[in-house]
């Protein structure tokens, strides 16, 4: 180590080994953590990683079916994926959603009184145990749910389906501009019209940098791409895109 090569290949944002890792030994579980330990993502046994969004549902689930979720409700910000909400539906568990930032779920959390809350980059928070993410705390509840279900993490996970997404970013000029061009807004409403409750659209300015942002959620790649590309196009013709 020399202070600037913290999880270098390693930890949450290079995971590929891990995974190896637990094929390979046939393990139960894999945990990572990102160079602060604040953000866990697991591997299942199957090597498969089980990001942000599963941990909320896992844990979610957990609570709730045993009277422990107050509220019944999971704090998620803008960016969880809408398959994560479906499922939230059928287990009859309520959610709210922030701006990016754990710093704005736990917000919301001590605002309301609610007990779980997170981001699918694997900052979840456990209101009764800490006031932020704490990587090893998610590990242990994740082991905790494991071991008083008798399940996998596959087992646990097996009833929610990730959508998925693409994200574009698009440079322009003024973003605010941009974004409220009457032929962007448009191309948004056609598209939110075409994905109905099968996906949906996300379209924002980025907090820090003159980019527009373009996620789609949808049930295949090809939709995701022609969804995501026809709000793209709107901003490149409206003339503020830059290269």
């Amino acid at each position: 180590p020399n202070g600037t090569n913290i999880n270098n290949g390693c930890g949450s944002t290079h995971i590929e080994g891990l995974q190896k890792l637990v094929k390979e030994n046939k393990l139960a579980v894999g945990f990572a953590y990102d160079g602060d330990a604040d953000r866990c993502l697991a591997v299942d046994e199957n090597g498969e990683v089980v990001t942000g969004d599963v941990i909320l549902y896992i844990c979610g689930k957990f609570l709730k079916e045993r009277g422990l979720l107050k509220n019944d409700t999971v704090v998620t910000t803008v960016m969880s994926n809408i398959g994560l909400y479906k499922a939230f539906d059928r287990a009859g568990i309520k959610y709210e959603q922030t701006a990016v930032g754990d710093k704005y779920v736990y917000a919301n959390m001590q605002a309301n009184g609610h007990c779980l809350g997170g981001e699918d980059s694997g900052h979840i928070i456990f209101s009764e145990h800490a006031v932020t993410g704490d990587g090893i705390l998610t590990s242990l509840m994740l082991c905790q749910v494991m071991a008083e279900t008798g399940k996998s993490l596959a087992e646990l996970r097996k009833d929610l389906k990730i959508y998925p997404q693409l994200l574009v970013n698009v440079r322009v000029d003024d973003k605010e501009l941009a974004l409220n061009e009457p032929s962007v807004q448009q191309a948004g409403k056609e598209v939110e019209a075409a994905l109905a409750d099968t996906g949906r659209l996300l379209l924002r300015c980025s907090g820090t940098e003159p980019l527009v942002r373009v996620m789609v959620e949808a049930q295949d790649d090809e939709t995701c791409n022609e969804m995501v590309y026809k709000v793209v196009d709107a901003i490149k013709a409206s003339g503020h895109a830059v290269s």
